[in-house]
């Protein structure tokens, strides 16, 4: 890319874009093309196809999903699905159809199997079950990479797919009906010292493990892979290291300052009992992450803070 290319980025308000946004503009691109869903319906083909003949965009991230945690996966299943296979669907055919010069495709770690081997290597995908909480989601996202890689073969489009860990950071979502793990704490044990609560209830056990990524970090990564990768892979995108829900907890309410304790609801649901990215490929590649867990979380932390948790 150069800094007056034409650069769509789908999903530019959620927490992937409006990153990838930041990162290109500190980086001196300002020819971007930005359009919120009340613009642009992406699940509409027309509409997707009228925007790529009219804007002609070189190059697209599509950050664009229905996104949630284990509880709306669950239960919004059929949206989760149908939503994300539409969108992704019309924005890489229109790039195809429309030449465009190089697409990023992000997915999540959630299509690997439940219970893959620890790392979690590119390799895996495909080779058993799914989580079945997030299953249509996973699906929905498996298609995007395979969508990718067959319009290559087929075709000899530059589109290649990043798969993130889980991440958080500015515009995240903190509804306790379905934000991820991460902000939900945040949000559960700020409230509980607002309000001067002795504990915060958790979901689970607390002994899943997790990785977690810095959004900031992600659009580096996508900038990386944009600007320096010529290839057929696919990546994926974190830290390689994960910690447990329990410490993660304990994390946090050493950020938040708060005083109770923790009680852990065994009778909610786990999910996969670890996800830990390899990383190796996109080491290889060139990227690492920069941002650590602790100092991610206070800065995120001191930010809602300010804005407050309903308003970001």
């Amino acid at each position: 890319m150069n800094k007056s290319s034409k650069i769509y980025v789908s999903g530019h308000r959620g927490m992937v874009g409006s990153a990838i946004v930041r990162k290109l503009k500190e980086q001196g691109y300002q020819n971007l093309l930005l359009r919120t869903s009340k613009e642009l319906d992406l699940r509409n083909q027309a509409a997707v196809n009228q925007f790529f003949e009219a804007e002609k965009p070189e190059y697209v991230f599509i950050a664009a999903a229905k996104v949630g945690g284990i509880q709306a996966n669950n239960i919004y299943r059929a949206d989760f699905l149908y939503d994300n296979l539409m969108i992704e669907a019309n924005l890489i055919h229109a790039s195809h159809e429309h030449e465009v010069s190089k697409l990023l495709f992000l997915g999540s770690s959630c299509i690997y199997p439940k219970m893959a081997p620890q790392p979690l290597k590119e390799e895996y995908l495909l080779t058993d079950y799914l989580e079945p909480t997030n299953e249509p989601y996973a699906i929905a996202k498996i298609a995007g990479i395979k969508l990718c890689e067959n319009y290559q073969r087929q075709y000899g489009d530059n589109f290649i797919s990043a798969m993130p860990t889980n991440l958080y950071g500015p515009n995240d979502n903190y509804d306790l009906n379905n934000s991820h793990v991460l902000p939900a704490l945040l949000r559960k044990f700020h409230t509980a010292k607002q309000e001067g609560h002795d504990s915060v209830e958790i979901w689970g056990t607390g002994s899943p493990k997790r990785e977690f990524l810095h959004v900031d970090d992600l659009a580096d990564a996508c900038l990386v892979l944009m600007n320096q990768y010529e290839g057929t892979d696919w990546f994926n995108v974190g830290t390689g290291e994960d910690i447990s829900i329990k410490d993660l907890a304990l994390m946090i309410k050493k950020v938040v300052g708060f005083q109770g304790k923790l009680k852990f609801d065994s009778s909610k649901p786990d999910g996969t009992p670890r996800k830990l990215m390899d990383v190796s490929k996109i080491h290889q590649a060139g990227w690492r992450h920069k941002i650590s867990l602790e100092e991610g979380i206070a800065a995120v932390y001191e930010d809602v803070k300010q804005k407050g948790f309903e308003k970001v």
